[in-house]
């Protein structure tokens, strides 16, 4: 079995429909979607943001 990796910058609030796309564009099977998670420190307490994902494709 072969794998391909995608690397896909995102906005969380505005890339949805870009996602969607992308994802609908893709040949083979999505196997596995990993967000890069971001810990945000701020005065009020800390948060996290998502910065880009990692999609696994198993190719056809």
């Amino acid at each position: 079995m072969k794998y391909k990796v995608h690397h896909f910058k995102i906005n969380m609030r505005e890339d949805e429909l870009r996602l969607e796309q992308f994802l609908n564009k893709l040949q083979g099977e999505v196997v596995s979607i990993a967000p890069n998670v971001k810990p945000i420190f701020r005065p009020m307490g800390a948060t996290a943001k998502v910065d880009f994902l990692f999609i696994v494709e198993k190719q056809i």
